[in-house]
């Protein structure tokens, strides 16, 4: 068993590699004058692991094209992070569902999946081939043990992240919580933790993704006022358009954790034991 990887995992493929105490195959990747993906790999083994985040339309063109150049392989797909995961069924009218879109694509040429912490698990049925999806809530948990907070309040931004939050805490044996938007008028919203307070507390904000930070950086604010020694915010999968990782520095977020999934400067958290040891199991 042998490791490859888009350019977009480079570091995670490598990690997960090393934890398997296997090789990682070089590849070369370039473009033709009109844009066209191109790539050639190493020699390929018997049985390859394929890792690859699809984070744009980009990165998941290269990844079929990886898929594909295996194909002598009994493959394994590792898909850290799925973009197109949230589009899981019609919103409205005339829309695709996108998720089962990149599903089936990726359960091409492979024999199974392994996800990590995907936005919705409704969508590993998608899948043609066995997928299993993994969660980074045990490592994240283990991080911000070394962070030595005072008295330390887990935060799921909303509802819909509150059992990823409570996964987090139980690791670390800390208070849980979720926010919850009070409408003080028609114009004017406060956000403050539905339970408990976060007077003099260091306060963790825990969600799966950071997309826009929109959400987290209002809410860090709020908690300022509302006593909060200091926030932190950390997810599994580090998406930060549009600016926001400097949002949510700039109302004071003390600091940003996630994981290796997307490949940051604040991956503090790396799926690869993780990773390696389903592929192991299987």
């Amino acid at each position: 068993m042998k490791v490859i990887c888009t350019e977009k995992s480079q570091v995670l493929g490598t990690r997960i590699a090393r934890a398997l105490k296997t090789s990682v195959i070089d590849v070369t990747y370039s473009r033709f004058p009109d844009g066209e993906h191109y790539l050639q790999t190493g020699e390929i083994d018997d049985e390859m692991v394929i890792v690859g985040s699809v984070v744009d339309s980009d990165s998941l063109v290269q990844l079929m094209l990886l898929v594909d150049a295996c194909d002598r392989a009994t493959n394994h797909l590792v898909l850290p992070y799925m973009a197109y995961a949230r589009q899981d069924k019609r919103f409205r009218q005339g829309e695709p569902v996108s998720s089962r879109v990149v599903t089936r694509a990726l359960s091409q040429g492979v024999a199974d999946v392994i996800t990590v912490n995907i936005h919705e698990k409704e969508v590993l049925k998608s899948f043609t081939v066995p997928a299993q999806n993994l969660s980074l809530a045990e490592g994240i948990s283990s991080y911000i043990g070394t962070l030595q907070l005072a008295n330390p309040l887990i935060l799921a931004p909303d509802e819909g992240a509150r059992a990823f939050a409570e996964q987090v805490a139980i690791g670390g044996g800390w208070d849980r919580d979720h926010l919850e938007k009070i409408r003080l008028s028609g114009a004017e919203v406060r956000m403050a933790p539905r339970e408990l307070s976060a007077q003099s507390r260091s306060v963790v904000i825990v969600d799966d993704i950071i997309s826009t930070g929109g959400t987290i950086a209002t809410a860090a604010g709020m908690l300022y006022q509302q006593g909060a020694k200091d926030v932190f915010a950390a997810c599994v999968h580090g998406v930060f358009t549009g600016g926001a990782f400097v949002r949510l520095m700039a109302k004071g977020i003390r600091d940003v954790i996630c994981s290796d999934t997307i490949e940051r400067s604040c991956s503090r958290v790396s799926a690869a034991d993780q990773i390696a040891g389903a592929l192991i199991r299987q």
